[in-house]
């Protein structure tokens, strides 16, 4: 089962915000994140927020266009109520579950809530995940027409074992096709792979890092393999089934990816993404990384708008009863002291290639600066101009170094 919401205050009927998120939000960015939470199967590794077809207790995919939709206009009155300035969207993210299970007609017309609400930046960045089982070139060109312009591929593997363990239903011989599907209708393309599977050795690994590459996409992520509590993955490695994954072959199999993505032109600038130009740079995420605000929409989706964070109702039931109801289908929020928010800021932006300016630690932080350049895990040159980045062992090491600059 997917793991429990976090524990806090409880989230206002209307969707109010305090006053405090007024301050810098011209400044910021703002992004729209639609969650859809269904998918043909649970994969064993997955504690996403998804349903299938048996889990979903009356919820109907048929209606939830219309409540996505209902939310996107609740969003926007909410954020102008709250004072907020009028914000065009810069990017708009479909993620899941597999979003490409609903009607193309789906996905355009919650688009088109978007745009006509809140509206878009000029070359806004529009991107759908996507299943390499769940489209296909007709169903990619509507998708374009509709106003998307990149696409991201759960590939995960080339490899069948691989792909049998964490019960991915593609064939791998669909990737190329996929891929050239996209281009023909004039989306971007990114693909997603996971690596540190249980069974997987490093020449399986460098497989499916040669078959992503042979695709040439535009930008490529690679995720280590987390084991989850309460994940099917989970339980078959305690009962002894399968084995837990090997953290010195997951370091071996990162440091195996940043060769051959170097190689073939690939620029990393998150710790697991990689782009090859600064442009084909995942926008959406970046504003994550970089502390801008989103509105995140559908069951269980988390938003963030000037330090407040909020995140909705889990079950599509319990979601489609909210929206129907005319009430906010936020389940509970937080706003974040300064304390958490420098925290966070040291989290998440060491772990783009930019880094974190050193004139934002705390004195201890910036005293911790010296010993994380002797161990090797931030660049000292990058140090000497004012900044945080982190080397190729530092990536790997990343949460060691937060702590470092956190204490």
């Amino acid at each position: 089962m997917p793991s429990a919401l976090p524990l806090a205050d409880p989230a206002p009927a209307d969707g109010l915000l305090p006053a405090s998120v007024l301050e810098g939000a011209g400044d910021r960015r703002f992004g729209v994140y639609l969650h859809v939470p269904f998918c043909r199967v649970r994969c064993g590794y997955c504690d996403f927020n998804t349903y299938t077809s048996e889990e979903l207790r009356g919820a109907k995919r048929s209606d939830y266009a219309g409540q996505a939709i209902a939310e996107v206009e609740l969003g926007a009155a909410a954020l102008a109520a709250s004072g907020l300035p009028a914000r065009a969207a810069s990017t708009v993210f479909f993620g899941g579950g597999t979003p490409t299970l609903l009607p193309v007609t789906d996905l355009a017309a919650m688009l088109a809530s978007v745009v006509e609400t809140w509206g878009l930046e000029p070359g806004a960045e529009v991107t759908t995940e996507a299943n390499p089982d769940s489209v296909d070139l007709e169903y990619l060109l509507a998708l374009r027409a509709a106003g998307f312009t990149r696409v991201s591929f759960g590939m995960q593997s080339a490899v069948p074992h691989v792909l049998a363990t964490l019960e991915r239903t593609h064939d791998p011989e669909r990737i190329p096709l996929v891929v050239a599907w996209a281009r023909e209708a004039g989306l971007a393309v990114s693909l997603d792979l996971i690596y540190g599977t249980p069974g997987e050795t490093l020449a399986d690994w460098r497989t499916s890092l040669d078959r992503a590459l042979a695709q040439q996409p535009d930008h490529l992520s690679a995720y280590a393999l987390i084991v989850e509590d309460g994940t099917k993955l989970a339980r078959q490695i305690r009962r002894g089934e399968v084995a837990m994954p090997d953290d010195d072959l997951a370091a071996d199999m990162y440091e195996l990816a940043d060769s051959l993505l170097a190689e073939a032109g690939y620029e990393w600038y998150e710790v697991s993404n990689w782009a090859r130009a600064a442009e084909q740079r995942s926008q959406h995420n970046l504003s994550y990384w970089q502390g801008h605000d989103w509105w995140g929409v559908g069951p269980g989706a988390h938003s963030h708008v000037g330090g407040v964070r909020w995140w909705n109702v889990k079950h599509p039931a319990a979601y489609a009863e909210r929206i129907l109801s005319g009430v906010s289908p936020a389940a509970g929020r937080e706003t974040l002291d300064a304390a958490t928010r420098a925290t966070e800021t040291v989290l998440l932006r060491t772990r783009i290639r930019e880094g974190l300016p050193i004139a934002e630690l705390s004195a201890s932080g910036r005293t911790a600066v010296a010993g994380l350049i002797a161990d090797e895990l931030v660049n000292a040159a990058a140090a000497l101009r004012g900044t945080v980045e982190l080397t190729l062992r530092g990536r790997l090491l990343a949460d060691a170094v937060v702590r470092r600059l956190t204490d």
